[in-house]
């Protein structure tokens, strides 16, 4: 009579496999909150590093300038077309320059530029930083006696938060450029009557909102893109990744601060 070999049940590994990953993302947390806490505590402390800070400056808004000039037309004008056949319907075209400042200096120039510079220097400043640490030079700098921290990433959350929000007013003005020109082309208003009604909507808690979302943007990109590239490891392919985290981790961030800064602004109109 043969004997039946009895298998063992299957072992759930779907508990602890959670675990971990509960686990890992607290770390995380906890990794960028003491990440954070060390910009804060170095950034303002001297030496500090002007030099770099007006280079990486440079690099961030110069270097972008032309990006943002035909991204924020661009948005300017597409709005603007399609916003027009809404109103004619009820004969408020003349709410046309109103509607779109409105829409630009609240939510399109900040969100937009935070955008741009989350693809364009974010994914710069994680692969530069991560392939920094993958080749051992931060390493080197740190056995050096110099302060890698402050001269690399202190620096670059500095120029970040300095200039997202000067792309960002840059942004809303040539928007407004692309509005006017499609108005004017239908229309047929002048550019002192559109400026005129542009800013005749517009109150103190809007241009203060969006500066606050700008710098907040800024922050977030120069943080979260320093964060990824310094703590970046496996080689090149560590380069990757990090750049790839930076642009995804800075755009998901942009949208929640943008969520819960327009719900606390919208408390104070």
């Amino acid at each position: 009579m043969d004997s039946e070999v009895s298998t063992p049940p299957p072992v759930h590994k779907t508990g602890s496999s959670f675990k971990k990953s509960l686990a890992g993302f607290f770390t995380d947390i906890y990794k960028i909150h003491l990440f954070v806490l060390r910009f804060f505590k170095e950034a303002f402390v001297p030496p500090f590093e002007l030099k770099e800070v007006v280079k990486q400056c440079y690099e961030v808004g110069v270097r972008s300038f032309t990006l943002i000039t035909v991204t924020g037309f661009i948005v300017g004008l597409i709005f603007t077309k399609q916003s027009r056949p809404s109103l004619l319907e009820f004969g408020a075209t003349s709410w046309l320059p109103s509607l779109v400042s409105i829409a630009i200096m609240r939510a399109l120039a900040p969100l937009v530029t935070a955008l741009i510079a989350s693809g364009k220097v974010g994914s710069s400043i994680g692969a530069e930083l991560g392939s920094m640490r993958v080749t051992e030079q931060i390493d080197a700098m740190e056995v050096s006696g110099t302060k890698p921290f402050k001269f690399l990433v202190c620096t670059r959350v500095l120029a970040t938060t300095i200039t997202i929000p000067i792309l960002a007013t840059y942004t809303a003005f040539i928007g407004l450029l692309g509005g006017y020109l499609n108005v004017a082309q239908n229309e047929g208003t002048s550019y002192t009557t559109f400026m005129q009604q542009v800013f005749e909507p517009l109150t103190f808690l809007d241009f203060t909102a969006a500066l606050i979302k700008s710098v907040v943007f800024g922050f977030t990109i120069g943080i979260v893109g320093c964060y990824q590239g310094y703590n970046s490891t496996k080689g090149t392919e560590g380069v990757g990744k990090a750049a790839n985290g930076a642009v995804v981790t800075a755009m998901f961030l942009v949208f929640i601060e943008e969520i819960i800064i327009v719900q606390i602004t919208s408390n104070f109109r």
